[in-house]
């Protein structure tokens, strides 16, 4: 049962890729034919076509490499601009990897192509066409995320209690099995037990769990707490004692220890290592329930989350050293490792084994499709040929350089020539297959496992 469902998640977040590529496509499809720039390809994947039809100009299709997908636009690269006669000197190699990228544009090119290319929209409608593509990705991953979020909500803390610890352990101990001699905890002493509310602790009212957690902590010695059990009031004297328990700020969140560069520190699975605090210690777990998270909250997780994204994208070149001693030397990956879709995929089909609650395992593969989808929305707006980034700015440099001829009077200087920039992006492109195929290799070889 377990391989049939983890086969299951590996087919499922494989599609949910695919849609997501797809999708990305499509916005740049749609605004292009808003245009009137015609297409001759909408195609999902690279390589040998496995399926596709034509309707109208475009011919729809599927290719046997998921690792992304293209539109094809007829005049991507404006003409060349005259110059006056050749010198006859043989070109350099770059110059001829631009003239054959230009080559290789116009040969789509028709009759009835005299205005339908795309270098002759105006610098703001192109844009529009390639944010188009990052934008739909964006779409996407708010949707998915306010669905998880708003409607089948996350698991929140609550102020009832979960379970009773029978002795003090503390936070870092190796075990959490009680030792022969342990002291009870405060909590067991004094009569606690799983279901009751806690709701005040000394004279402090705790109606969240943030309240009872915090006015906990900030206790020591014998301290009133009373509780709700049954319907009805108890009030319990536990002699709260200090022990070392995970440090958290005045809203609840987990502290975690940094280095000197104020990184945080991880241990041998890329976890993020929690700091620990001297604090009130009852021994007890609060219990956890689903709760939808309201439009500011949902809002603000977002937010942490494109700031999340923009790290990742940020320390993903430094990630290359550990991919490639994952994938050819045996090394430990750790749980932050970047994935292909092959280690997404199998992430995917790992969730939905896992013996929890359906909606649970539902609710995280939609969240990390959002996840992907934020991350593919960011990645593509890198300034950089041949993403969507690279042709946006593309088109704000001609722009700027119209408007500034236009007020000083001087000749508009054409389009912005985006073939001297070609070899620059088949580097780029090198540099991402290469990439690609690494993780492909780590993904298979040494996978990123969420459950050891």
């Amino acid at each position: 049962m377990v391989t049939l469902l983890t086969t299951l998640g590996i087919i499922l977040f494989f599609l949910g890729l695919l849609f997501s590529i797809a999708w990305h496509e499509l916005g740049h499809l749609g605004t292009a034919k808003m245009f009137g720039i015609r297409c001759t390809q909408y195609m999902v994947g690279f390589g040998k076509t496995l399926w596709s039809r034509k309707v109208g100009d475009t011919e729809y299709g599927v290719k046997l490499v998921p690792l992304g997908g293209y539109v094809r636009m007829v005049g991507m690269i404006p003409p060349a601009a005259k110059k006056g006669d050749a010198s006859g000197k043989p070109m350099s190699r770059w110059r001829a990897m631009i003239e054959d990228a230009r080559e290789a544009s116009n040969v789509e090119i028709e009759p009835g192509d005299e205005d339908r290319q795309f270098y002759q929209r105006a610098p703001w409608k192109r844009l529009i066409v390639m944010v188009g593509g990052p934008a739909m990705n964006l779409v996407l991953a708010v949707i998915l995320f306010s669905i998880v979020l708003m409607g089948i909500g996350v698991m929140q803390p609550t102020t009832t209690i979960g379970s009773v610890s029978e002795c003090v352990v503390p936070a870092d101990a190796q075990s959490a099995e009680c030792p022969k001699d342990a002291p009870p905890s405060p909590a067991a002493a004094a009569g606690f037990e799983a279901g009751d509310e806690i709701v005040k602790v000394g004279d402090t009212p705790t109606p969240t769990w943030e309240a009872a957690n915090l006015a906990i902590r900030d206790s020591i010695g014998p301290t009133d707490i009373e509780v709700r059990r049954d319907g009805a009031t108890v009030t319990l004297t536990p002699d709260l004692i200090e022990n070392q328990v995970i440090a958290r700020d005045a809203d609840g969140e987990i502290i975690y220890k940094t280095d000197a560069d104020g990184d945080r520190l991880k241990d041998d699975m890329g976890y993020n290592v929690p700091a620990l605090q001297t604090a009130g210690f009852l021994g007890i777990t609060f219990s956890s329930e689903r709760q939808a998270m309201g439009l500011g909250d949902s809002a603000a997780f977002m937010g942490d989350m494109v700031v999340g994204v923009g790290n990742a994208l940020i320390s993903l070149p430094s990630k290359v050293d550990d991919v490639f001693g994952a994938a050819f030397l045996g090394e430990k990956r750790t749980v932050d490792s970047p994935v292909g879709i092959v280690g997404a995929s199998r992430i995917g089909g790992e969730i939905l084994s896992q013996p929890i609650p359906i909606v649970d395992r539902g609710a995280f593969l939609l969240n990390m499709l959002a996840g992907v989808n934020l991350f593919l929305f960011a990645f593509n707006m890198l300034p950089i040929l041949p993403l969507d980034g690279g042709h946006i700015v593309g088109a704000l440099w001609e722009s700027l350089r119209r408007n500034v001829a236009r007020l000083f009077r001087r000749p508009d200087p054409g389009p912005f020539d985006v073939a001297q920039l070609m070899p620059v992006a088949y580097i780029v492109v090198a540099c991402f297959v290469a990439f690609s195929l690494m993780l492909l290799v780590a993904d298979v070889v040494n996978p990123v496992r969420l459950v050891q």
